[in-house]
């Protein structure tokens, strides 16, 4: 039994190891055709580099159809509405578009700034504005219960081998 229990907590390991890899390569996917470019285009210092950099962030967005619902399981919250996070990416992308040629620098810096303060939040460090969980919208439930039924029975089988460890030595 002992064998069995143990041979069951290290395959729901792996099950575990997978989930987590798959979640770090989504987020590294997303990155390299998302956010990286949202991040570039907060960064820019032309109308034109910012509106190219988020024109190529839209592009993947609406390519992957993060264009509405929620990203939240459970409950939703505002922060997690991926239609507003998309509507006003777009209208961002409008305002740079909009920005006249013959505009002056000091308009040009406020629309880079107001498009700075869009993309990016504050906290302990500038991170990308994004609703969470969203590098694995729209099948966040099932790596929600990919997670759960990996990390689950490893705890419970890993316990249960360890119970019976120690019932032995004992004896």
């Amino acid at each position: 039994m002992k064998g069995f229990s143990l041979g069951l907590c290290i395959f729901f390991f792996c099950i575990f190891s997978f989930w987590g890899g798959t979640r770090v390569v989504k987020g590294i996917q997303f990155e390299q055709e998302i956010s990286g470019y949202l991040k570039r285009a907060a960064d820019a210092n032309t109308i034109k580099l910012a509106a190219e950099n988020l024109q190529t962030a839209l592009t993947s967005i609406q390519k992957r159809r993060l264009t509405t619902g929620y990203t939240s399981i459970l409950w939703r919250t505002p922060d997690e509405d991926i239609g507003f996070w998309h509507t006003n990416l777009s209208s961002a992308l409008q305002e740079l578009d909009s920005t006249k040629k013959d505009a002056t620098q000091l308009e040009k810096t406020n629309v880079l700034m107001k498009l700075r303060e869009t993309l990016l939040d504050d906290g302990q460090s500038l991170r990308v504005t994004m609703p969470d969980g969203i590098s694995i919208y729209p099948q966040n439930k099932d790596y929600m219960f990919w997670g759960l039924g990996g990390f689950l029975p490893f705890c419970l089988f890993g316990i249960i081998a360890l119970v019976l460890k120690i019932r032995d030595e004992r004896w």
